[in-house]
C-alpha cells in the first residue's frame, strides 16, 4: 500500500485498490495487514470448523458459511476478512462481498491477532451487529462464544474438546468438539 494511502481515512474504494497480492482489513478508515498465511494447525482447525457448520447449515439452507478471504463491508470504512461467518440474510451476499455484518463470525486467534481479535474486532462487530461471535484458541483448545446483548457481548459459554458447543444464534446448534484436540496434536 503507499503512504498517501497510509495518511489519510481509508475507505471501500481506496479497499479496492490495493494489490491482490496483500491482506488487508480496514477499521474506521485505519488500515491493519493482516498475515500472508496462517498456520496450520490454524488451518486445520477453519476447515474442522467448516465442515462441522457446513454439515449443520446445510440441512435448513436459510444461512450461508463462508471462509476467509472473503470481503465483509460493515461500512464505508469498516472491511474485514473473518475467517468463518455465517450470512443468513441473502440480500446480504453480492457477487464481490458481503455488505453488512454477519449473524455468525468465528475468529481463530493467531499469536499476533490476540489483542486484536479479542478487542478491536470484538468491538467493531457488536457496533454493526454481529449476533454471535466465537474466539477460538488453538491451544489451549478452546472457544468462547458470545451473544449480542444490546450494543455488547456477553459470555453465551467457554467450550474444550471436551465439551458440547451450543450456540445462541443457532439454538439446534450441538457441535462436539472432540475433533479440537485431534488438531492440536498434530500441531
Amino acid at each position: 500500500m503507499n503512504t498517501v494511502l497510509k495518511d489519510k481515512r481509508l475507505n471501500w474504494q481506496d479497499y479496492l485498490s490495493f494489490p491482490c497480492d496483500e491482506r488487508w482489513e480496514i477499521i474506521d478508515g485505519s488500515p491493519f495487514a493482516m498475515a500472508p498465511a496462517p498456520s496450520v494447525p490454524h488451518q486445520r482447525l477453519i476447515r474442522d470448523l467448516t465442515c462441522k457448520l457446513s454439515d449443520f447449515l446445510g440441512k435448513s439452507g436459510k444461512c450461508e458459511l463462508f471462509v476467509s478471504p472473503c470481503d465483509v463491508k460493515l461500512s464505508e470504512t469498516d472491511i474485514v476478512q473473518p475467517d468463518l461467518f455465517v450470512v443468513c440474510d441473502k440480500n446480504k451476499i453480492k457477487a464481490t462481498h458481503i455488505d453488512g455484518a454477519p449473524d455468525l463470525v468465528v475468529e481463530v486467534i493467531s499469536p499476533n491477532s490476540i489483542s486484536f481479535d479479542r478487542f478491536k474486532k470484538m468491538l467493531l462487530y457488536a457496533k454493526f451487529g454481529v449476533r454471535e461471535y466465537w474466539i477460538v484458541t488453538p491451544e489451549p483448545a478452546l472457544i468462547e462464544v458470545f451473544s449480542l446483548d444490546g450494543e455488547t457481548f456477553r459470555v453465551h459459554g467457554v467450550f474444550d474438546h471436551n465439551s458440547v458447543l451450543t450456540s445462541a444464534r443457532f439454538k439446534a446448534l450441538k457441535l462436539k468438539l472432540n475433533f479440537f484436540a485431534k488438531a492440536e496434536l498434530h500441531s
